[in-house]
């Protein structure tokens, strides 16, 4: 039987068109916003390094060390070393983008140490969607290639449905995070008046991303399940 998955075109991949063009899409909204509010001050002028620190403080968080790391929008932070990372632009900047972004990863910190289920149930399945984005596509192609180990298709989409449930429980992480975030900045008097419009920006745009990532992987999954259909019939 032909599979044009694998020999030719496949005309399922017009599926990924949407998700592919919105993915485009918030990629540039979260560059172009970060990169208009790392231009913009804040009036309390404190970095994003001082701002992480004395909310980790006021969350009664003092074993959490902040370090500085390399790289463009590369701030995170660890729930495995309890350690939060924030990129040179962030950590010594004054910006709106730079408060902004330090407040979220301490949001996310806060969530850690609280308990936060959708964080406790993301992390818990981490290790199965990490090996399932690197290794669906492995069994796949095999499964698509070797008919008499078909089965093994159907095993690939069972860790690639694993990524896309990490990327669906990925949402409200980083939205309640972003929403911490704002009241944390708004609470301490870190942004005021129109900045708090810039900071909404930034992390409006940053979440953005994440919801573009689900919908191309679900989007995915559905090409993958279709694929899989046809192959049998």
């Amino acid at each position: 039987m032909f599979y044009p998955f694998i020999w030719g075109f496949d005309p399922t991949i017009v599926i990924l068109f949407p998700a592919i063009i919105f993915t485009l899409y918030a990629q540039g909204k979260v560059k172009s916003n970060f990169t208009k509010y790392l231009n913009v001050p804040t009036i309390r002028n404190y970095t994003g390094y001082e701002v992480a620190k004395r909310l980790l403080d006021e969350q009664g968080l003092f074993n959490i060390p902040i370090e500085m790391t390399k790289g463009y929008l590369s701030d995170h932070y660890d729930p495995r070393k309890r350690v939060l990372r924030l990129s040179e632009a962030v950590y010594q900047g004054t910006s709106i983008a730079s408060v902004s972004v330090a407040s979220h990863e301490v949001g996310h910190a806060i969530q850690h140490a609280k308990g936060y289920i959708p964080l406790k149930i993301r992390n818990s399945i981490f290790p199965i969607a990490s090996f399932g984005s690197s290794a669906a596509w492995l069994f796949i192609i095999i499964g698509l290639i070797i008919p008499e180990l078909g089965g093994l298709m159907d095993i690939g989409i069972l860790l690639f449905g694993a990524a896309v449930f990490f990327q669906v429980i990925t949402l409200p992480v980083e939205f309640n995070a972003s929403s911490r975030a704002i009241n944390l900045l708004i609470g301490n008097g870190f942004i005021i008046n129109k900045e708090i419009v810039g900071s909404k920006k930034v992390l409006g745009a940053a979440a953005l991303t994440y919801v573009a990532a689900m919908a191309t992987g679900i989007a995915q999954l559905f090409r993958l399940l279709l694929i899989r259909n046809s192959r049998r019939r």
